[in-house]
């Protein structure tokens, strides 16, 4: 699954602005588990500079293995990285 810039039809809510909350909370919850970007990078076998993008104000697309990885990594469960 890959989130696109398409709107969604339930809310209204465009996924550009989809992908800067989610950018938001995945960096609240990195913080909160006391991880560089690099380490969970690391981790999930990716480089550093694509996990930077999942972070950043323009944030790239990114596949539900991907999320599991991460939520992994954190050691949280995916629902908590997508609640926000």
């Amino acid at each position: 699954m890959v989130i696109s810039s398409k709107p969604l039809n339930n809310c209204g809510m465009s996924a550009p602005k989809i992908r800067l909350q989610f950018a938001e909370k995945l960096k609240e919850e990195r913080r909160r588990s006391r991880l560089t970007q690099e380490k969970v990078a690391e981790f999930i076998g990716v480089s550093a500079r694509y996990y930077q993008m999942l972070e950043s104000k323009k944030p790239t697309a990114v596949k539900l293995d991907t999320l599991d990885r991460i939520a992994e990594a954190l050691d949280i469960p995916l629902w908590k990285l997508l609640k926000f």
